[in-house]
């Protein structure tokens, strides 16, 4: 009983030692970011455009070309994203098409986002005649973050018990009504946690905007979704990897990233925010 207790005992110590070891890890990075960008960070650093080849001035058109990337992916893996999760659980037939599709999906979602940016330029820039622009950037990033999007949804329905959609069919309801009335609500707050996910990886990728849309020194901000746009990631590579005064632009990139930061924070508040709601909405229900 002792050595059972024992062991025990050193298991947990060993639990707690590796979640406190990857909370400091985390505090670590945090805390270097924000001591070496906070000295940047300024009204003028956030609402300015770039001067003298990004070597001075602002990160304003990288944060609103960060947002419309994100915007744009968004609104393209979400809808595909939740309805290709409700086929799969709901309508498509238990057997091998299921399975492959799932294999699929996990198989996209293991391919390196640099492949995702040469697919999106093959595909968006130059056969479908977008150019480099937010559209094919978008897209790209919404088929970057697709299979996240799909596995998240399928596996919020599997949670929800069968004996729900059994006792709506029961009451005179259609499918389609189950699922929209009583299956989706349930499933929404963990379908949110993929979008928190699928947002806050797309955020930071620089591959496959690298291809499709991203530019190096813009300082207006776009005017259609057919335009370039600068983007806080890629800004972010440029500026800590060419230029000719490092020193000038080392304190930039760290302040570029310290943004970058706290709009991924921001982004995931707001989603949360979106859940709880979701969550509450369902138990009032």
């Amino acid at each position: 009983m002792d050595r059972k207790r024992v062991s025990q005992h050193l298991a947990f110590g060993l639990f707690r030692l590796l979640s406190l070891s990857v909370v400091l890890i985390l505090f670590a990075i945090l805390g270097f970011i924000i001591y070496k960008g906070i000295g940047v960070i300024s009204w003028e650093f956030i609402t300015t455009p770039p001067e003298d080849g990004m070597t001075a001035g602002g990160i304003w058109p990288a944060i609103v070309g960060t947002f419309c990337l994100m915007l744009g992916s968004a609104l393209f893996a979400f809808p595909v994203g939740v309805m290709s999760g409700i086929y799969m659980n709901e309508y498509a037939p238990k057997g091998w098409i299921v399975r492959f599709i799932r294999v699929m999906t996990n198989n996209l979602s293991g391919i390196p986002s640099i492949v995702f940016g040469l697919f999106g330029m093959a595909l968006f820039v130059n056969y479908l005649d977008f150019g480099d622009s937010i559209l094919a950037g978008s897209l790209t990033l919404g088929l970057l973050s697709l299979p996240l999007v799909i596995r998240t949804t399928e596996e919020a329905l599997k949670a929800i018990p069968d004996s729900l959609r059994e006792g709506s069919r029961a009451l005179g309801a259609t499918k389609l009504q189950t699922i929209w009335r009583v299956i989706l609500p349930m499933g929404m707050p963990n379908i949110i946690t993929g979008l928190i996910l699928a947002l806050g990886r797309v955020s930071g990728e620089t591959a496959p905007i690298l291809f499709t849309c991203a530019a190096y020194f813009l300082p207006q901000l776009p005017s259609s979704i057919l335009d370039q746009c600068m983007a806080l990631p890629y800004h972010l590579y440029v500026i800590s990897t060419s230029g000719v005064d490092m020193e000038a632009q080392l304190p930039i990139a760290y302040g570029t990233a310290l943004v970058l930061i706290v709009i991924i924070l921001l982004v995931n508040l707001l989603a949360n925010a979106l859940r709880r709601y979701f969550e509450k909405k369902v138990k009032m229900q």
